[in-house]
């Protein structure tokens, strides 16, 4: 059993924690939280589980890294605290553990991340015999080893196109929703994750990542953006209203230029209502779906519904990003410390998983 620390207990550590307690070769070593109202709690009331694990959360990281865990899933965000979080992921490695996180976008492609990041990184594996991989919580496994496999079972293939397409009122988040993506916000204003070059910052690696795949040359990376207002004044079950004339869905894509067109496209289309852009793409339910289209010959089309936490869709789909970490720590134990990549860890089946129940 690998002893495995889960590292922040949002929407991502909860299922992190989940994740952890399904899988039968890791066993929940500590939880570590910021928030002193979680000291105390136990792993399973924190996760979301109807019993107890066992385990109470702990603001100690000193001593949960002294107990030489083999492994940490970093769950706490790297959003608005990039800096904090490369940090907290180096003094993991550095302590010998195998990290893995969605919260470094640098480093979905590690091998175009900037030196003044990877190099810290490396010296700290180099010292402590840790390792990392990382993934994205979009979910990662639909901008990388998804479109890809699919990719191989066409003749010709003419461009691959990763879409995220969700209907934001679904999100339990409201700082990210309304301040980080603007929903709401007056459509004078430029929300931080739609200001120009961030998309490419978060995104550009999955694409990176694709076209090294595919053994293509990118002439450059591109961004597109569109925004629409609310007509009308809505209001959500989660976050209240949304005023008319505020922004009410985004659209935007990371293009991978090949030979002057976009070839590898990740594409993002965000509603706070179903009642914006309704001429944009959908998903079937009108909560949410990841979907991928290979145009070729033939075309492709696979769309993914993963459901979560009473059926929501931003949960489910979470939850897949959070399992594609999870699942991968035992893989990356037996491997040799490094950095490594959606392409390096292989996607496997749910070994020793199927029907089982956890004591």
């Amino acid at each position: 059993m690998i002893s495995t620390i889960v590292w922040g207990t949002g929407n991502v550590g909860r299922l992190a924690i989940r994740a952890v307690d399904a899988h039968p070769g890791l066993e929940l070593a500590a939880v570590l939280v910021h928030d002193p109202g979680k000291v105390g709690r136990d792993a399973g009331d924190l996760g979301g589980l109807d019993r107890a694990l066992g385990v109470t959360a702990t603001d100690d990281v000193d001593a949960a890294l002294a107990a030489g865990p083999g492994a940490v899933v970093y769950a706490a965000s790297g959003d608005i605290r990039p800096d904090d979080a490369l940090a907290d992921v180096i003094r993991a490695i550095r302590a010998g553990a195998v990290v893995v996180t969605p919260s470094l976008y640098a480093f979905y492609d590690h091998r175009n991340a900037p030196p003044e990041l990877r190099e810290p990184v490396l010296a700290a594996i180099s010292d402590g015999g840790g390792s990392l991989f990382v993934s994205g919580i979009d979910p990662g496994w639909g901008n990388d080893v998804l479109p890809l496999l699919i990719s191989g079972l066409g003749g010709t293939v003419d461009a691959i196109r990763c879409q995220e397409i969700f209907d934001y009122s679904t999100y339990d988040q409201e700082d990210s929703v309304r301040y980080l993506v603007g929903m709401g916000q007056p459509m004078d204003c430029e929300p931080p994750m739609l200001a120009p070059t961030v998309p490419t910052m978060v995104w550009g690696g999955q694409v990176q990542l694709m076209a090294r795949a595919l053994g293509v040359e990118l002439d450059e990376v591109r961004e597109t953006l569109e925004r629409r207002p609310l007509e009308t004044t809505v209001s959500t079950k989660t976050m209240g209203e949304f005023e008319a004339g505020g922004q009410g869905a985004v659209r935007f894509e990371v293009q991978g230029i090949v030979a002057g067109e976009p070839r590898i496209v990740i594409e993002h289309v965000t509603r706070i209502h179903p009642s914006c852009a309704p001429d944009w793409p959908a998903p079937p339910d009108g909560d949410g779906a990841h979907r991928v289209i290979i145009e070729g010959r033939p075309r492709i089309e696979v769309t993914v519904e993963a459901t979560d936490e009473g059926g929501n869709r931003a949960a489910g789909g979470n939850a897949t990003a959070v399992g594609r970490l999870v699942n991968a720590i035992d893989w990356l134990a037996d491997a040799a410390p490094g950095l490594y990549d959606a392409l390096d860890v292989p996607l496997r089946p749910a070994v020793g998983r199927l029907g089982r129940e956890r004591p």
